[in-house]
């Protein structure tokens, strides 16, 4: 039977990567039934709300959702759909892997897998202004949520990851040398956690601003990396820049509830409709999406596909070096795999 999933093309130039991707799993089998919905400026435009009862409820039957960019304003306007949804469902462990693809970068066998916690941290949405006198926004405080059961949990998650994927370590990325209380929390949970796996999967520790610092220096001795909210946000766009920027960069957030998969790149406003966008991150996405459903050999198919064809280099998008259009890069890729 067809696997059910909540389809979200986003905006910008989402429904153009969206429609190549979709084209290139059709070509490459799998049994999969999109039910699409809206969210974002689309779903504005369309129903007044970025975020539609109609698509929460397709999220809440599927349990499963491939998603475009969306667009969140600037300063004002709605909050971040992504984090929304990512609250709604519990989303809690967000996966951002990144590989070196294109050989002869400033960086070769990068293959890092980063595991951040989702849900709590300084994006917890818990902050206020204090007034002093006559000015109601003298002070601004926003609190770092980090709880034990959210810990343990992220740092298993990880090890389990690490385990399941023939991985060898575990850095975990903190800053409790100065936050004593919160980071220092989560980094004795994921101590815990790793002497559950001791003799399997090596520990090791990091603090934020040497881990950012060893990435650009020597990234190849990293491997998975488990951190808390905000310092997980910034490391992962790190890491991919490491391989050739968002481009290239799949995400997942994963739930007990629901498993959401996506391009982690913005919308281009300024290139939407022109046919220029590469639709790799979300095409690596869904590969992560079939590997989560059990049919990891159709996604190492299609995954093979792609890393030939960019490679190669004759049918790429122009910000890989090419020429060829959204809808070209993705035939070159179906001839591959189909």
């Amino acid at each position: 039977m067809p696997t059910a999933v909540t389809l979200i093309p986003g905006d910008g130039i989402g429904p153009e990567i969206t429609d190549a991707t979709v084209r290139v799993l059709d070509a490459a089998g799998a049994k999969l039934e999109w039910d699409e919905q809206l969210a974002g400026m689309a779903a504005v435009s369309a129903h007044g709300t970025p975020i539609p009862a109609e698509t929460l409820e397709s999220i809440e039957r599927t349990r499963l959702a491939l998603k475009g960019p969306l667009e969140t304003p600037v300063g004002g306007g709605y909050r971040s759909v992504n984090v929304e949804l990512r609250r709604t469902f519990d989303l809690y462990a967000n996966l951002r892997p990144s590989k070196t693809i294109i050989p002869g970068g400033r960086f070769e066998h990068v293959d890092i897998v980063l595991v951040r916690e989702n849900t709590e941290g300084l994006y917890s949405g818990v902050e206020h202004f204090v007034k002093i006198g006559a000015d109601d926004r003298a002070v601004a405080e926003s609190v770092a949520i980090i709880t034990r059961e959210g810990s343990l949990r992220i740092a298993r998650y990880a090890f389990e990851y690490a385990v399941q994927h023939a991985r060898k370590k575990v850095t975990v990325v903190h800053k409790a040398n100065i936050l004593k209380l919160s980071q220092g929390l989560f980094l004795d949970c994921a101590r815990a956690v790793a002497k559950e796996y001791a003799g399997r999967i090596a520990l090791e520790e990091r603090i934020i601003d040497a881990c950012a610092m060893q990435l650009v220096m020597k990234p190849e001795a990293f491997d998975v990396i488990v951190t808390t909210n905000l310092f997980g946000d910034i490391l992962s766009d790190q890491i991919s820049g490491l391989v050739g920027g968002l481009g290239l960069a799949p995400g997942a957030n994963i739930g007990e509830r629901a498993a959401i998969f996506e391009a982690v790149h913005g919308t281009a406003p300024d290139i939407a409709g022109q046919g220029k966008a590469n639709p790799g991150a979300l095409l690596l996405a869904a590969c992560l999406m079939l590997e989560h459903i059990g049919d990891g050999a159709r996604a190492a198919r299609i995954r093979t596909a792609f890393e030939t064809t960019v490679r190669e280099k004759r049918t790429v998008t122009p910000d890989l070096g090419g020429t060829a259009t959204t809808s070209q890069f993705a035939d070159a890729i179906i001839a591959r795999v189909a």
